[in-house]
């Protein structure tokens, strides 16, 4: 899966159903003929069991060394005092932009969620009677995620803006900034409460194109936007930074699942082809993209969606069509 010249990519199947996906979207990859160096590491929960480490430093300073992860799914260790390897690593890696694509009958949208700091900036106080978690907002980073949701929308159609502001203050500043980052490029946006999104989702979700939004909103909405097109499985994402990226599905590790060959591929193999194209490989990216929708419209579809296929079948479909 290399030339001399190959790009690498820093390869973590994780925990769960994390190997499973993984070595799927790495068979897709190989079929597809994307010319890159898979850099195998073991980090996570599993990790963490046998050395009390989920993430060593050496891991770190590869991840770096090759610029691009393909990660499957981690298992947080059942410590309250241990942070979760995916945060770690979004904030070692400056990776402030998770962008998240949902298509299906009802909807196609992107959304641009900030990814460094909200509730998720680690600053916390754990205690027996209170406890309390930090919500940051920051015009920096508000600014940067508001040009990369605008960069989008300018080649789709408009930007929602997404936010609660009339509750959480803080969001005035994340408001403000995305308002005024979208009038300096010209674009049509309008802006939604949280909760208004939330139910619009539901009943009207061909209203959104773009959406932007905080760490915390947008998590729960791009699970939501999976359950309109009906499963996780089938949803794929990219953490990018300036310098980084991580390419991963955006379900868990699903341990319940794991090792009985049922998982859903499709999340793991779209995220690949989303690291395909930030690598430069145009063409393995579409040929990808071709083969998963080609495969899903010939009924072959994994339990989650109503079918009966494993893992594997799932795999050896998309394959055979790149490879036809």
């Amino acid at each position: 899966m290399s030339s001399p010249r190959a790009k690498k990519v820093a390869v973590v199947p994780g925990d769960g159903i994390g190997p499973e996906v993984i070595e799927s979207a790495l068979a897709v990859l190989e079929a597809a003929r994307a010319d890159f160096e898979a850099v195998p590491l073991e980090i996570g929960y599993g990790r963490w069991k046998k050395t009390g480490q989920a993430l060593a430093e050496e891991d770190l300073e590869t991840i770096k060394e090759c610029r691009c992860v393909l990660f499957g799914a981690i298992t947080t260790p059942p410590d309250p005092g241990y942070r979760s390897v995916l945060l770690l690593l979004r904030k070692e890696l400056d990776l402030y932009a998770n962008i998240r694509p949902f298509s299906g009958p009802k909807l196609d949208l992107v959304i641009v969620r900030e990814n460094s700091e909200g509730l998720y900036s680690g600053i916390e106080e754990l205690g027996e009677e209170e406890s309390r978690t930090v919500r940051v907002i920051t015009r920096k980073g508000s600014q940067r995620i508001a040009e990369k949701a605008c960069d989008l929308a300018l080649r789709r159609k408009k930007l929602t803006i997404v936010h609660k502001a009339n509750v959480l203050k803080s969001d005035h500043l994340f408001l403000s900034t995305c308002r005024r980052t979208a009038e300096q490029r010209g674009l049509a946006h309008e802006e939604m409460l949280v909760d208004a999104a939330a139910y619009n989702l539901v009943v009207r979700p061909e209203r959104f194109d773009v959406i932007v939004t905080t760490n915390l909103f947008g998590d729960i909405l791009s699970d939501e936007a999976a359950g309109v097109i009906g499963s996780l499985g089938l949803c794929a994402s990219a953490n990018l930074g300036d310098k980084y990226a991580l390419f991963e599905p955006i379900h868990g590790s699903a341990p319940d699942i794991a090792g009985l060959g049922v998982a859903n591929p499709i999340g793991a193999i779209r995220s690949a082809a989303m690291m395909a194209e930030w690598l430069g490989l145009r063409q393995v990216a579409g040929r990808i993209a071709e083969a998963v929708a080609r495969t899903l419209q010939q009924g072959i579809k994994t339990p989650d969606l109503g079918g009966s296929c494993s893992t594997r079948e799932m795999t050896e479909a998309i394959c055979k069509y790149l490879r036809s």
